[in-house]
């Protein structure tokens, strides 16, 4: 698979974050929009709670409903069950359902034309930017949103019930203009049934991770194998390291491209822990020159017991990973002297979900935002897209998940509020590909971890 369909693919999960990279690139699309309406002020918006709670927009049953999705990896199953939802409290709406991966070539016209949908899942290689259509006054800020009572309970508000980062993640100067419903986490997975068959532990220190890395070697099995064209997998893993060890305050230094925080001894440690399997030759022969699907598969097929990955892997490898592989997700072990407990993991939230300002029936698509953060509708998205969604405890004892979503799901419950997430990848992507070509360097051992501690600490020139 070429890197075209891999960055896509990447897209899906993080390209809402990116507002600065998508500003550089978005501007015939924001001259196109700020032709519907008046680019520059916020007039026309917000929106207000004038209902009930049960029906805080006020919601008419009569009034039709216009849904887009984006068709990618998740699917639309997810979204006809909760159109289902929408449709058993309001029972006279006709709902116009349009899956598709061409979201900006199927709505700017409709935007331009003043005639948008009214809930938009937009995402993918086609996404419409969500900070041009910001600035052209195109979206709905959904704070009215946040303030509106859970379904499941009209005692809380929607903010109370989301993960941490969720509203951060959608918010352009202060208003939050996108719902980032699926929530993606990131540390090492393996094999539950390789595990058990061979009577090996899953490691929560990292000393423990590398002894066990020297017997599954003796066991014939290369220990660890990362996406190797793709060099942010393992960043994935140096990073984790780095933000368990430094903690929070760190993680905000190095996404803030500080040179200082490269000479916290917190890197050092973290890259310094990684570089053991190199110097152990724990790596699968050739991991270096995958692509994701390669890697992926050599796994799937028991060649190598760990790998590094987000939570979309289970569903990205459904069709190749074997029926009783059960896939198990490992939070990063943890180093002495750690800010950061073990069960702490790199999440947060991507997909984002839209209410244009102009939209015919605004509250309906309010509406089916706040239906979509209910345990029904949550449950429903993890059966269907084996993902987590934004919704804090959204998976009911109901729902049936596929192993390494359940193991994931787990993993968020356990870390509470002990989860950082790194905004460098997308809001500084310059030093982003610096950091991966230092690592390209140092997982085929032509770098020290010094060296590569010099190279971060230069690329945070590389500023957008």
């Amino acid at each position: 698979m070429g890197s075209a369909t891999e960055y896509n693919r990447r897209d899906i999960f993080k390209r809402a974050a990116a507002v600065t990279v998508m500003a550089a690139a978005g501007g015939p699309l924001l001259a196109a929009c700020a032709a519907g309406g008046g680019s520059g002020s916020n007039s026309g918006v917000g929106a207000t709670a004038t209902g009930s709670a049960t029906n805080p927009f006020g919601v008419k049953s009569s009034d039709p409903l216009d849904v887009v999705i984006f068709n990618g990896g998740y699917g639309d199953d997810y979204a006809k069950a909760i159109e289902g939802i929408y449709k058993a409290t309001y029972t006279g709406a006709t709902i116009a359902h349009l899956a598709t991966q061409e979201i900006s070539g199927k709505l700017q016209p409709r935007f331009n034309a003043g005639n948008p949908p009214d809930v938009i899942d937009d995402s993918g290689a086609q996404q419409m930017k969500i900070d041009v259509l910001e600035k052209a006054s195109q979206l709905t800020d959904l704070t009215v949103l946040l303030d509106a009572p859970y379904r499941d309970d009209t005692s809380k508000k929607i903010r109370d019930v989301l993960l941490p980062g969720t509203i951060d993640q959608g918010t352009i100067d202060g208003k939050m203009y996108s719902l980032n419903y699926v929530y993606t986490v990131y540390g090492l997975w393996y094999s539950n049934k390789l595990f058990k068959e061979k009577g090996w532990t899953p490691p929560k220190t990292w000393d423990d991770f590398i002894t066990l890395c020297g017997t599954i070697k003796a066991a014939g099995i290369a220990p660890f194998c990362h996406q190797g064209k793709y060099p942010y997998y393992a960043n994935y893993l140096i990073l984790d390291l780095i933000a368990k060890q430094g903690g929070l305050d760190l993680v905000k230094r190095i996404d803030a491209l500080d040179p200082s925080a490269w000479d916290d001894p917190a890197a050092l440690a973290g890259v310094s822990a990684f570089f053991e399997i190199m110097q152990k030759d724990y790596l699968l022969t050739g991991t270096n020159g995958m692509t994701h699907t390669e890697s992926q598969t050599a796994w799937c097929q028991g060649k190598a017991a760990f790998i590094p990955c987000g939570s979309w892997l289970e569903n990205e490898m459904i069709k190749i990973t074997p029926a009783d592989f059960d896939m198990a997700f490992l939070p990063v072990p943890s180093q002495s002297g750690d800010k950061l407990p073990q069960v702490a993991v790199r999440a947060g939230a991507g997909e984002p979900f839209i209410v244009p300002s102009k939209a015919k029936n605004q509250a309906g698509g309010l509406e089916f935002l706040r239906i979509m953060l209910t345990k029904e509708a949550s449950g429903k998205f993890a059966a269907a897209a084996n993902s987590l969604t934004v919704l804090k405890d959204g998976i009911g004892p109901d729902v049936v998940l596929k192993p390494g979503t359940k193991s994931s799901a787990t993993a968020v419950t356990a870390a509470g509020t002990n989860t950082f997430n790194f905004t460098y990848p997308d809001l500084q992507t310059a030093f982003d590909q610096a950091l991966q070509n230092a690592t390209n360097e140092l997982v085929n051992s032509r770098m020290t971890p010094q060296q590569w501690i010099a190279a971060a600490k230069a690329a945070t020139s590389k500023k957008v």
